[in-house]
């Protein structure tokens, strides 16, 4: 597997430096850089990128602005001297955010983040994947879905309660995450609520009592989960 990408920055140095770093990994194939936005729009709206690094403050068009105006996104590193833009960027679901001046430690980690996440999202069937990526706090979070307990709802977020860690809020539907999960290890209950059949340790009066001693209650809409969960 090679994820086909392009480097984007009006530093010379800086667009150097990119280059010699992707060239460290046989993952990466670098098919273009560029010294200016413009002159990559056109590339990037007729061919196939898979990972685009791009610097956001430079002349003529940001890099935010250039990403927006794409209707086909590959995975987005920015990468910046300024730290006030990581908001925006993480408001476009980049995949990480690499502050000036870059070290390869720091630049490692988000290529092998880019690259977990390209394999998740062409992984065509939900069983083979174990684990589950969303953004949350401006990055990008990978959950092992091993260690999920229950997926509570709250209106337009999510949170994702996680076996003694904090629990994870993204913008996100029920609806859309019960699609990112395996229907055989994770079921709703609820409205407001979905389990990991494998953390649900008893049910009494149509409640559910998970592992970690939590209990969550099973609506009439849902009442299929403890005939299901009997089987197991």
């Amino acid at each position: 597997m090679q994820l086909k990408c392009i480097a984007i920055d009006d530093e010379p140095l800086a667009l150097e430096l990119l280059k010699e770093y992707i060239s460290r990994f046989p993952q990466l194939k670098l098919v273009h850089t560029f010294d200016d936005a413009i002159s990559a729009v056109e590339l990037l709206r007729n061919t196939r990128v898979d990972l685009l690094f791009i610097d956001i403050n430079m002349p003529d068009i940001t890099g935010i602005d250039l990403v927006r105006s794409l209707q086909e996104k590959p995975l987005i590193i920015f990468t910046t001297a300024h730290k006030q833009f990581a908001i925006e960027g993480f408001e476009l679901d980049a995949v990480d955010y690499l502050l000036k001046p870059i070290n390869i430690d720091r630049f490692t980690r988000a290529v092998h983040k880019a690259i977990d996440y390209y394999k998740y999202k062409n992984t065509p069937a939900l069983e083979d994947n174990d684990c589950l990526f969303v953004h949350s706090e401006y990055k990008l979070v990978k959950i092992q879905l091993s260690e999920i307990e229950y997926i509570e709802s709250l209106e337009d977020y999510i949170k994702i309660h996680i076996a003694g860690a904090k629990p994870v809020l993204t913008l996100m539907s029920m609806k859309k995450v019960l699609e990112k999960l395996p229907a055989d290890k994770f079921q709703r209950i609820h409205r407001s609520y979905i389990v990991s059949v494998a953390k649900v340790k008893s049910i009494q009066n149509r409640k559910v009592q998970l592992s970690g001693g939590v209990e969550l209650p099973i609506s009439d809409s849902y009442v299929n989960f403890i005939n299901s969960w009997k089987k197991n």
